[in-house]
């Protein structure tokens, strides 16, 4: 039978509403009732030397027992980063994982893929990244690394990506002007001020408008944001906070090249503008997102704050490409599954999933602040998180469309009967948190941290067929002691876990279809130091995670053949180094990674000791900047990334060769009385290298991605 909306009595739009206006009101009349009361002055959040998704407020990275980079504005627009998937070259933690261009972005970090349905996080409520997430109003980028247990009920290993929203500030007329090889053009607006008494009103607006033609073939779309913030101080202990973003984007997605037959072709050989989703019949794909916010912020006396904080996000999607998969050689009769055929060709299939709808609600109330007890310091968070997610899809088209060529020239018709079921998705949860950071001493803390969640997840195909519903519940510890070596030196240890939730497909090949699997958990312990000075910066982390891996066992082929049970683990292992040098006109950062992941305890005693797929094991991010001195104002710009090979099949038979890419950019700053325009110029990948990029194994089929070729961009950012 059809499924049902999950029902519940929680219901996040309505009760951020009231709230909203419930709470400023209590507020009131406690002050009034009691005019002794001390109060804090709440001000309005904005990015800073802390990554708040880790949750313990306001605590700089260089005192924080754990792993974490925040991206600032500045640095995104210097590096020409304008989407997710650009954070891979800025980060040496952070890889491509499938990041297709013109659809959404997919990263891994330390060598595991993130989930885009729940491993990311806007201003720390969990959001879905199914989509292209518009970055015009964003101020920050963090990416918290490790076992993520603590932040989040169910996620992918590896650690989580925040994106930190614009908030209203000072007075603030910017408009932005952006040129792109071959003919990509944007404009964007960002606008904000102050007004009341001392203040207490504020406003942000931020508008943008693009032209995407990228050198990349067959890629022209279009993209365009509104999003609008504002802010109501309510009395000296009260903030009230709201936001909404409107977004859209519509451009081909980009099918990746594969191997052919046994064969791994150079990527000297391919032309990494050729677009292969090149039909007469190809559409762009269209992702529409709407999310808005409500955040209260209510001080309770000096040190403690309560904070109530909502969001909805609703995506619609119209997935559609002519996508190649696998290979039929009619001539040595050979089915070629993953890959393509020995002289280039490939099975093509017009692949249409419209009308995708994704709705996500978030409701979070914390109470956050100070204590002494026993003699100690606290620093304290306690909250329950509640969410809830509804994917709405129609059929599908996936039909096949005949032989396409590499080159990206060979006409097919289009098929776009709707003949393949989809797969609608509920899920429900409440997550109860506590996190404390204890002041042992002057040199020694302890951190600790613990989530409890219980979750309810239902699914069902477009036809009414293989449903499936369960409960569960788990419960996830992390814990850290560090210890000051200096007033600038940290060391650290912590351990803790991560949670994924996994059912049998309901199919009737499997012994256990449709039932629920025990809980993943995974697990991380990391050793760190950090330091912090005037001139230098720098923190090192040698880490070990384990992830436990399910495999199906048996035939496979007819009913009753198969079972999805635990089969091994991923051991990954590695360290990370980053630095940051600043000594006169120059400026450098840098990060590394070296990382040993392998295959442990599988089931085929072949697979054991192998490196996975897509995953390099050495990787390079180095930035560069140098202050002109003759120049007043100019800055010279250069990026170095550099990533070891990357095994292209299970076997570890196939690997791609590490790569080198250089980028050189310019900033200038020209400042007059009452305004200032900023100049950047880039040129990416100077040296016009050819190599593989990625090799993703995506849908049971190898991939391929090229660099892309030497690109030029220029921007002017007017402030006045």
């Amino acid at each position: 039978m059809a499924i049902q909306p999950v029902s519940s009595s929680f219901a996040p739009s309505r009760l951020a509403v009231v709230m909203a206006l419930a709470m400023p009101i209590l507020a009131w009349a406690q002050t009034q009732a009691d005019t002794t009361t001390q109060t804090i002055t709440v001000s309005g959040r904005s990015a800073s030397n802390a990554a708040s998704v880790a949750g313990f407020g306001d605590v700089p990275l260089s005192r924080a027992p754990f792993s974490a980079t925040v991206i600032t504005l500045g640095q995104l627009q210097d590096a020409g980063i304008s989407g997710i998937g650009d954070l891979t070259r800025v980060d040496a933690g952070t890889t491509d994982a499938y990041n297709a261009p013109g659809y959404w972005g997919q990263l891994a970090v330390r060598g595991f893929t993130l989930d885009n349905r729940f491993n990311y996080r806007r201003d720390g409520l969990p959001i879905n990244a199914e989509t292209v997430i518009a970055q015009g109003n964003k101020q920050a980028l963090e990416i918290l690394k490790g076992s993520s247990g603590l932040q989040a009920g169910t996620s992918a290993p590896g650690g989580l990506v925040n994106l930190v929203v614009k908030r209203p500030g000072e007075r603030i007329r910017q408009a932005h002007l952006g040129w792109e090889q071959d003919g990509t053009l944007g404009l964007a607006l960002d606008l904000g001020d102050r007004a009341g008494t001392d203040g207490a009103l504020g406003w942000r607006m931020n508008a943008g408008l693009e032209r995407l033609d990228p050198s990349l073939k067959s890629s022209r779309g279009h993209r365009g944001l509104l999003a609008l913030a504002g802010e109501a101080r309510l009395g000296p202990s009260t903030l009230l906070e709201v936001e909404v973003e409107s977004s859209r984007q519509s451009q081909p997605s980009t099918p990746g090249f594969s191997l052919l037959g046994d064969v791994l072709p150079s990527a000297r050989s391919i032309d990494p503008r050729t677009n292969l989703n090149n039909q007469a019949w190809s559409l762009p794909v269209v992702m529409d997102g709407q999310t808005g916010s409500v955040r209260l912020t209510q001080a309770l006396g000096k040190d403690v704050e309560l904070v109530a904080h909502a969001m909805r996000q609703r995506l619609r999607s119209d997935d559609r490409v002519a996508f190649p998969y696998g290979c039929y050689d009619a001539a040595a009769d050979v089915y070629y599954a993953d890959r393509y055929c020995p002289d280039g060709r490939f099975d093509l299939y017009d692949y249409r999933s419209e009308g995708e709808r994704r709705t996500s609600d978030a409701m979070d109330l914390s109470i956050n602040g100070r204590g002494q007890w026993l003699g100690m310091t606290h620093r304290f968070s306690a909250g329950v998180l509640f969410t809830r997610f509804e994917a709405r899809f129609n059929r599908q088209a996936y039909n096949y469309s005949g032989s396409g060529s590499i080159d990206g020239l060979t006409p097919l018709p289009a098929d776009p009967t709707l003949t393949d079921e989809n797969t609608q998705r509920d899920e429900r949860s409440t997550e109860w948190r506590l996190q404390d950071a204890i002041t042992l001493s002057p040199r020694w803390s302890l951190w600790a941290g613990l989530r409890h969640t219980r979750l309810h997840r239902e699914s069902v195909r477009t036809d009414g067929s293989r449903a499936t519903s369960y409960d569960q519940s788990f419960t996830t510890p992390w814990l850290a002691l560090s210890h000051a070596l200096g007033p600038q030196t940290l060391a650290y240890l912590s351990w803790g876990q991560g949670v994924e939730s996994e059912v049998a497909p309901g199919r009737s090949r499997y012994t256990n279809a449709g039932q629920a699997l025990p809980a993943l958990k995974s697990q991380q312990t990391e050793l760190g130091f950090k330091q912090s000075g005037p001139k230098l910066d720098w923190r090192a982390a040698a880490f070990d995670m384990r992830r436990p891996l399910w495999s199906d066992i048996g035939a496979c082929n007819v009913s009753g053949s198969c079972t999805r049970r635990e089969d091994g683990a991923a051991q990954h292992r590695g360290v990370e180094l980053e630095a940051e040098w600043r000594a006169g006109a120059w400026s450098v950062r840098g990060s590394a990674m070296a990382l040993q992941a392998r295959r442990e305890g599988a089931l085929d005693a072949s697979l054991n000791g192998l490196r996975p797929v897509n995953v390099p094991a050495t990787s390079l991010k180095l930035q560069g900047v140098y202050n002109v001195r003759a120049v007043p104002g100019l800055a010279l710009l250069g990026f170095v990334i550099h990533e070891g090979e990357r095994m292209v099949l299970p076997d570890n038979q196939l690997a791609t060769p590490g790569w080198t890419r250089l980028d050189l950019g310019a900033r200038w700053t020209q400042k007059a009385p009452g305004r200032n325009l900023v100049w950047r110029a880039g040129l990416d990948n100077v040296t016009d290298a050819r190599a593989w990029k990625e090799a993703p194994l995506q849908f049971g089929h190898l991939y391929l991605y090229p660099l892309a070729p030497r690109t030029a961009r220029l921007s002017v950012t007017a402030n006045l």
